[in-house]
């Protein structure tokens, strides 16, 4: 993704206005549908009504939306420390309150209700519930207060889909061994996971172990742009990192954190909660700047350093073919126990899907200084432009472009790569500024 460190924080100006739209995609469908109609055309009086079992709703993260960053023993997470270093976020602003969804989810819940959406996706705070981690005790201010808010989302006939972590960790874990770079952290994470299951496991039926663990990489650990703000001198404003190994460390940690949490939900819980646990993926849909064979490739090779690079480690067993070409024995390795998580290694996969992306050969073509097209990102230079062309609508956000045949050619996708896995298309949206407003669908 394109985000950069000037994003946005804060409420004011305010990016997105979306929905987000739940729905199984069934893996034996096969029906493809060429004729896109634009909105603007169909008929506004049109009575539609989704099927029984279709879910609509919305979602939020932990640090986007609760604030109350100190409050009821939290502690600080790596987002709070991060937004809090000068020149990280452009306008310097930072969620210790943001929309101080901490106090006040009762009354966006109604808003939800009055909406009459029936899910709501939201994250947990790792740091609201272990402080300090597996090296400190459990916080039971913030276990009730999640309590609260599962039981009030329930209350209003509203589904809870649980996010075991968005993006944010306690910064103790950073402090004392480098985070998502340490093979540590799978037993810190699955400690974590575990305590979420046993309180609140019970009456939640939906879990993603992560969100956009993607992207939470290649910010964080290639660019520089996200927590811990690592990368080489050559690719970002870093004091430290690398960019080409330490993305591979982290990505691999996260993996094994997965499948760990997984093997505990499926060996203590799963039978007698009946819920279901995966995993959701931001999701680009790479189309070929060109009919010819090095830019298919490339379109290929765009899949495997993005999407399938976290979800055939899971599904699989083995990280995709095209990056183990590239990489070689550069590639972390997989434990048996690993192998042995990884054949039953999630219920569902989350498609949060926004835009779409030219693919262009950088292995056998030139490619300009700059366009990237790096080893570590499979010498594929991925644009929205071709030949000074959009791909698909631009909209107030300049990374984000609508291309709705995209979102079609990512689901079917990934329904034939990964065969009787359901799919959740977990975000979509259309990017807009607004100068106020409450509804902020993610900063991220």
């Amino acid at each position: 993704m394109e985000t950069k460190s000037s994003m946005y924080l804060s409420l004011l100006p305010l990016w997105f206005l979306c929905f987000i739209i739940i729905n199984l995609v069934s893996s034996s469908s096969s029906t493809r549908y060429d004729d896109h109609i634009p909105l603007r055309e169909t008929n506004e009086e049109e009575d539609v009504h989704f099927p029984k079992n279709f879910l609509f709703g919305t979602a939020s993260s932990a640090y986007q939306y609760e604030g109350a960053y100190l409050s009821d023993g939290k502690t600080l997470s790596n987002w709070d420390v991060f937004t809090n270093i000068t020149g990280k976020i452009a306008d310097g602003s930072h969620g210790k309150v943001a929309v101080d969804h901490y106090h006040r989810y009762p009354e966006d819940l109604d808003l939800m209700e009055d909406l009459g959406v029936n899910s709501y996706r939201f994250s947990l705070s790792w740091a609201r519930i272990l402080p300090k981690g597996r090296f400190g005790d459990m916080n039971m201010e913030g276990i009730y207060h999640y309590n609260r808010v599962i039981d009030a989302i329930l209350k209003r006939g509203i589904e809870p889909f649980v996010t075991l972590t968005h993006y944010d960790i306690p910064q103790e874990l950073e402090y004392r061994y480098g985070s998502w770079l340490n093979p540590q952290i799978r037993e810190d994470f699955e400690h974590y996971a575990e305590i979420c299951f046993r309180y609140f496991g019970n009456r939640v039926k939906f879990w993603s172990t992560f969100n956009e663990p993607n992207v939470q990489v290649i910010l964080g650990y290639r660019k520089g742009t996200y927590p811990p703000s690592r990368c080489s001198k050559t690719v970002g404003n870093c004091t430290r990192g690398d960019s080409e190994i330490e993305p591979l460390v982290a990505a691999h940690n996260i993996i094994r954190s997965h499948l760990a949490a997984v093997s505990i939900y499926r060996t203590k819980y799963q039978e007698q909660q009946r819920g279901k646990i995966g995993i959701v993926m931001n999701a680009i849909w790479f189309e070929p700047v060109s009919d010819a064979l090095a830019d298919r490739l490339a379109a290929e090779r765009a899949q495997a350093f993005y999407l399938t690079w976290f979800l055939d480690p899971v599904v699989f067993g083995r990280y995709p073919r095209e990056m183990q070409e590239i990489f070689g024995e550069d590639l972390p390795q997989f434990t048996k126990d690993d192998l042995k998580s990884s054949k039953n290694g999630l219920d569902f996969i989350g498609i949060n899907q926004y835009t779409s992306r030219y693919a262009k050969d950088c292995l056998h073509s030139a490619c300009e200084p700059g366009q990237g097209g790096s080893r570590a990102e499979g010498f594929v230079n991925a644009n929205a432009l071709k030949d000074g062309l959009a791909l698909g609508e631009p909209t107030g956000v300049d990374w984000f472009n609508v291309y709705p045949q995209g979102m079609e050619e990512m689901l079917m996708y990934a329904t034939e790569r990964y065969k009787n896995i359901p799919l959740y298309v977990t975000e979509n949206g259309f990017a807009k500024k607004f100068d106020l407003s409450r509804f902020f669908c993610r900063f991220w």
